[in-house]
């Protein structure tokens, strides 16, 4: 099922401050919370659970100002849509991970006996989250025109098979750490020139993981993860720019223990056209014409993202002069239009010319026709004027 606009689901404006995002999506969770849903059937609760994680999926993206950048910029394809690339979790966000993440939101809506989650909050303590990845992918004029799709081998660490991430000899050998007794930290009270003081710091025995493996995996050495290579297809949508970076969810390394995978981040290097120029949507060909074609016009055939197209060149055309294709430049990156090829026309004057075309354009010097009128003068100056205002 296609994806709705998260400032859709919201219900606020694209220009949305981050408090009425935060105010619109209180509203909302509170409207679909659980604990408002004992009296519905089932078929509603339901209902009512989808449209709880469809507000929080676009209030986590909304609330951060680089991934709202993304969305704005890119929409869906860019946050994980229908392409992979991610934003709000690979499998969706539990009802857990919500309430875990934006609890401050509800007030006194605390549980969420509503959707089986047995009525009480999960006293779980934070998943582990392995390290992004970043790989540079570099696009040329024509992908970023019309997208891309291309397949890429990366080397990641991947949670090992025979223990299943857990770093432990069948998956289940642990026993409780006794220097936190399995909190994973561990508290210090000091007598300070403030009173008695309390700090929480990790546990150095377990490292914050509140057990210890007691054997072993033979095939990761304890650790969990293993060294691996994956081929991923990456899609990138048309209309990105240099600098941008996109993200796969769940495509970086494992973390160590188990957990949940990071990201793979795939940052845009936009290679250099030869002969066209961009800027933003819009392309520039500069066009160098013979003296001829300037004064008796003539067809020329011009580059474009997608081939070479012929344009008329009008008699007495004067350097300076641009032509316009409409539509030939690049797609807004949320699909609000194409812009245009612009050819900016000079004209070539020979450096080096033997007897007879020196002579032949002698004959010329002293004609009406070949010397700029005044009117003709204070037009190219108007032009130039323009140009650097």
């Amino acid at each position: 099922m296609e994806k709705r606009d998260y400032y859709e689901v919201l219900g606020v404006a694209k220009t949305a401050t981050a408090d009425e995002i935060k105010k619109a999506y209180r509203k909302t969770a509170l409207k679909y919370h659980p604990d408002r849903q004992s009296e519905k059937t089932d078929a509603e609760k339901k209902e009512a659970e989808e449209k709880f994680k469809e507000a929080a999926e676009a209030y986590d993206v909304l609330s951060n100002p680089d991934k709202r950048a993304r969305y704005d910029q890119f929409g869906h394809a860019g946050m994980g849509g229908n392409g992979g690339f991610g934003g709000f979790g690979g499998g969706g966000m539990s009802m857990e991970d919500i309430f875990s993440q934006f609890g401050d939101i509800f007030g006194g809506f605390g549980g969420f006996s509503g959707f089986g989650g047995g009525g009480r909050r999960s006293s779980r303590r934070r998943q582990n989250v392995g390290d992004d990845l970043r790989i540079t992918v570099h696009v040329t004029l024509k992908d970023v025109a019309h997208g891309l799709t291309k397949k890429i081998k990366i080397p990641r660490y991947v949670a090992c098979t025979s223990c299943k991430g857990t770093g432990a000899e069948n998956g289940t050998e642990f026993t409780t750490c006794t220097a936190c007794n399995g909190s994973g930290t561990q508290t210090r009270t000091q007598q300070t020139i403030f009173g008695m003081m309390q700090s929480e710091t990790v546990c150095p025995n377990c490292h914050g993981e509140g057990r210890i493996i007691k054997n072993k995996c033979k095939d990761c050495g304890g650790e969990g993860i293993v060294k691996s290579e994956e081929v991923v297809t990456i899609n990138i949508p048309s209309g990105v720019s240099h600098g941008n970076i996109l993200r796969m969810q769940g495509k970086g390394n494992a973390p160590r223990h188990g957990g949940i995978s990071g990201d793979l981040l795939i940052v845009i290097a936009e290679d250099k056209d030869p002969e066209l120029i961009r800027d933003e949507n819009n392309i520039y060909y500069n066009l160098m014409i013979d003296f001829p074609t300037a004064v008796f016009g003539g067809k020329v055939d011009v580059p474009t993202i997608d081939g070479m197209v012929r344009v008329t060149i009008e008699p007495g055309t004067q350097p300076g002069k641009v032509l316009r294709l409409k539509g030939k430049g690049l797609p807004s990156p949320n699909y609000y239009g194409t812009g245009d090829e612009y050819i900016n026309i000079s004209i070539y004057v020979p450096e080096k010319l033997n007897k007879e075309e020196r002579e032949a354009i002698e004959k010329l010097r002293n004609s009406e026709n070949i010397k700029p009128t005044e009117e003709q003068r204070k037009s190219i100056f108007e032009r130039m004027r323009d140009f650097f205002q």
